[in-house]
């Protein structure tokens, strides 16, 4: 910006603050005045940093790599893996008593005391779920007065491959 587009001492817009010629900043703006200083300042800092173009910069450069003890840690065998780093995660289970499809209009009339039909017989074992795949059947117990599930029969682990694909 030049001098003569500096407000002059004293001169305040309706703010208070400093006036400035608004034409005068969009041209000298629109020019690119500035664009050559501005160049020449970062080819200065990129030339003292010491990443100024030059011939070899398009080179790749080998970076170290830290070498790691194969003793270090336990290796992998595939007859015994080593189960200890996924004991602690935790699984969700869940039993499925049954389900049913309804229209969402004879949802809306549900109120207290109204019955749902399930797709499953009285007596017939529940699905045991974990993480939402079936795992295990099973029948509803009572333990120190809580529900408990007693496995009936759990799915091979064949049966839980095939049902993945």
């Amino acid at each position: 910006m030049s001098d003569e587009d500096l407000p002059n001492e004293g001169e305040e817009n309706q703010d208070g603050g400093p006036q400035i010629d608004a034409d005068a900043l969009a041209d000298e703006v629109a020019a690119g005045a500035d664009d050559q200083a501005l160049a020449d300042e970062w080819a200065a800092a990129m030339e003292e940093s010491g990443d100024a173009d030059s011939d070899d910069s398009d080179d790749p450069q080998v970076a170290p790599l830290e070498q790691f003890d194969s003793t270090a840690g336990s290796e992998f065998n595939e007859d015994n893996p080593n189960l200890d780093v996924i004991l602690d995660i935790p699984v969700t289970i869940s039993m499925e008593v049954g389900a049913t499809q309804i229209p969402i209009r004879n949802l809306l009339q549900l109120n207290q005391g109204s019955v749902i039909e399930l797709d499953r017989l009285a007596g017939e074992p529940l699905d045991v779920l974990v993480n939402g795949r079936l795992i295990a059947h099973g029948e509803v117990v009572m333990v120190n007065e809580k529900f408990g599930i007693r496995l009936t029969d759990v799915v091979s682990q064949q049966e839980r491959v095939q049902r993945l694909s």
